[in-house]
């Protein structure tokens, strides 16, 4: 195995994006309007240091995407409430305007299917690391999305950040894996990530009828959509978890 980012590989990108989106995705996250820069693979062309493959055999089976931004200002929350949304738009800002950024955030680690549990996703967040320092960035934020919260869509983030095993570590998998490699929670992104789209769209997205008002579980959602027939539209408003990480 080994890690590469695209800077040093550029031949990889058709690969590298090529892995596909997270299979425990759900389907309507792709209503997400920032994550287009993901999807665009418009951070390969800006940040392609700041995205790492790991290979098997040169063949790419897990990347890790980061874009860059400069949190270093008085109109910015180093860890802002309206989380990835944010910052995918700042660092968008910021290379419009040509500014030197000074910290790294991650957007996604995603892993072949056929590898799944073998422990990728922790040697990718390592790896994200490193490049991070590499890149001279002083600090590496992450929007994490905690999956297993997916369980509790009722239940306040607060609340199930708040949960935790015998030995101390988060109940989340997801949010183990960071505190075991180094990363500080810092706090809750309410709005993080934000979805909104008629309700035909929301039907077809998740087999549901979406024909009531009110709040609507939706399968793989960390916390309900919310529905007027009325406007004949739902929003559904994802929080995650801030984790911080020292650059390696």
């Amino acid at each position: 195995m080994e890690i590469v980012t695209l800077a040093k590989r550029p031949d990889l990108a058709e690969a590298t994006f090529a892995i596909p989106y997270p299979a425990d995705a759900p389907r309507f996250m792709a209503g997400n309007l920032a994550g287009l820069l993901v999807r665009c693979r418009r951070v390969f062309r800006l940040w392609p240091h700041l995205v790492v493959v790991l290979l098997d055999e040169e063949r790419p089976v897990a990347r890790g995407i980061m874009v860059a931004y400069n949190a270093d200002r008085p109109d910015r929350a180093a860890f802002p409430d309206l989380g990835w949304d944010q910052v995918a738009t700042w660092a968008a800002e910021d290379a419009l305007d040509g500014l030197t950024p000074d910290t790294a955030c991650a957007l996604e680690i995603a892993v072949h299917p056929e590898r799944h549990g073998r422990g990728d996703s922790a040697t990718v967040l390592q790896a994200m690391r490193e490049a991070v320092g590499a890149a001279g960035l002083g600090t590496l934020v992450i929007p994490v999305r905690p999956p297993d919260k997916a369980a509790l869509p009722m239940m306040p983030m607060r609340e199930y950040v708040g949960r935790r095993r015998p030995d101390g570590l988060p109940e989340d998998r997801w949010l183990r894996t960071h505190v075991r490699a180094g990363g500080r929670v810092e706090g809750i992104a309410e709005c993080s990530m934000t979805v909104q789209a008629p309700l035909e769209k929301w039907r077809r997205w998740t087999g549901l009828p979406f024909d009531s008002d009110g709040p609507v579980v939706v399968d793989g959602g960390l916390a309900p959509a919310l529905t007027s027939t009325a406007h004949d539209m739902a929003v559904y408003v994802e929080p995650n978890v801030w984790v911080s990480h020292e650059p390696a």
